[in-house]
């Protein structure tokens, strides 16, 4: 089974600021940190319920960490329904909370 990967209208954003900071000190790594994300969403696309609860009270809410370098980072997402899974966001993991 697989499911079709929505994004959030602040995710796009959001994957552009981490592009560009990266990109600002070493190109190289801010592409490879694109295709270490990419990987990433495909993995989603079939076991997004692999990933943990981001909260007890809503199940489909849910974060995956994203390894890259010594750090990496970390999407929130939501299981929509039993086809469609949405990214809200994705933050490194050294910012601060999504929200």
């Amino acid at each position: 089974m697989s499911f079709r990967l929505r994004l959030a209208a602040r995710t796009a954003d959001d994957l552009q600021r981490l592009f560009d900071n990266l990109a600002e000190r070493d190109l190289e790594s801010a592409e490879r940190a694109r295709v270490a994300i990419e990987k990433a969403f495909g993995f989603l696309e079939t076991f997004p319920f692999a990933c943990r609860k981001a909260s007890p009270d809503h199940p489909f809410l849910r974060e995956m960490v994203i390894e890259f370098g010594q750090s990496g980072y970390v999407a929130l997402f939501e299981i929509e329904d039993a086809e469609t899974v949405t990214i809200l966001a994705v933050r490194h993991q050294r910012e601060d909370d999504f929200f």
